[in-house]
């Protein structure tokens, strides 16, 4: 079964088996590297001064990265970018399936 994830909007403290992956990945994706206190490493970088096809694969490749770093139950089959263009503001959604093996 895939799954589509964006940016998370709101923490289940509880949540577990795939439900728990899912928050994992959301979470990765509203986390920039630096931002996150304990962790300065966590997160992904967002291409900011490229043009938007090259920051959208560079982007997709730092993303892919960062979930496989921290959430490798999470298996990326696809990364796509929403966000206004024009401004340069680009959102990863991304769609995955969850390894239950490990």
């Amino acid at each position: 079964m895939q799954y589509e994830i964006r940016p998370l909007e709101e923490i289940d403290f509880g949540a577990t088996g795939a439900q728990e992956v899912l928050q994992n990945v959301a979470f990765i994706l509203s986390t920039t590297v630096s931002s996150c206190p304990m962790d300065r490493a966590f997160g992904w970088i967002p291409d900011l001064d490229s043009p938007i096809p090259a920051a959208k694969a560079r982007s997709a490749a730092r993303v892919i990265r960062a979930i496989k770093e921290n959430e490798p139950r999470a298996i990326v089959e696809q990364v796509r970018f929403e966000g206004d263009l024009l401004n340069g503001q680009l959102k990863p959604i991304v769609r995955v399936s969850i390894d239950e093996s490990i």
